[in-house]
């Protein structure tokens, strides 16, 4: 869960005391890899996944993967995030595409070439990519906003360390019907992620079926992990109460 109204250094003590083995961190470049890994060992958590560097994201950018021109800024930001990413144990980076329009073939060639350049360092380092889509309503002109689209680049790629990041809310978003599309596509999903909508809330505010969904994840062996990546309707930890009632066992059908 975005931990939201806490500085970064003290979300890790947070989150341990909300019950979380471990964390994700959108981009963590503005800590210290020293920081980041005392902080990860005192609270005893493991984090599963950052970000690659996605450009300047106040000035709008929202990752430059599928940029042309900022090929030299992509891999810059491939070999730091792997440094940062090997040296606190974290087995897997996300890609962000960028901001193009779906129809720009120089977009999509950029694109493909970069996760395959990124593919190769993170291969060479035992490291997973993921790439995700975003809906197109939070993040306007995203080059990436449907499931299929992502898997066509992925086969493009071809390469065996790629992988599907799925967003439950973005998708919901875009496409519903998330149990029949998680579970045609489990076999290619990397990480998973959840908020309800509309708002981008914890589970149980809105119109998504996330118990349900993640029910669904049991019954189909999903050994991964599940990001809470919301915005709590007032704290982070009073919004855990959905997470103790997913937790109860489920009646009988």
């Amino acid at each position: 869960m975005l931990f939201t109204e806490v500085p970064l250094l003290e979300r890790f003590a947070a989150a341990a005391r909300a019950g979380f083995e471990a964390v994700e961190i959108q981009f963590p470049y503005e800590c210290s890899i020293e920081a980041l890994r005392r902080e990860l060992a005192t609270h005893c958590l493991q984090l599963v996944l950052h970000n690659l560097p996605a450009g300047e994201w106040r000035a709008g950018d929202r990752g430059i993967a599928c940029i042309p021109g900022r090929r030299e800024e992509f891999r810059a930001g491939v070999a730091l995030a792997v440094r940062y990413a090997q040296q606190l144990g974290c087995p897997r980076l996300n890609c962000l595409a960028g901001v193009a329009s779906p129809e720009d073939d120089e977009a999509r060639a950029t694109l493909i070439d970069n996760v395959r350049y990124a593919a190769r360092v993170l291969a060479d380092a035992g490291l997973t990519l993921l790439i995700e889509p975003l809906n197109s309503y939070d993040v306007p002109g995203f080059y990436l906003t449907r499931t299929q689209q992502a898997l066509d680049i992925i086969d493009a790629v071809d390469a065996a360390n790629v992988f599907l990041q799925f967003d439950a809310y973005h998708m919901h978003l875009m496409e519903g019907d998330l149990a029949s599309t998680v579970e045609r596509h489990l076999a290619r999903i990397g990480h998973i992620q959840i908020a309800d909508a509309p708002g981008r809330h914890e589970p149980g505010t809105g119109e998504i079926d996330i118990n349900g969904l993640l029910h669904l994840l049991d019954r189909l062996g999903y050994v991964g992990w599940v990001g809470c990546e919301y915005r709590p309707r007032t704290t982070s930890v009073d919004g855990l109460e959905w997470l103790r009632r997913f937790q109860q066992p489920v009646p009988p059908s």
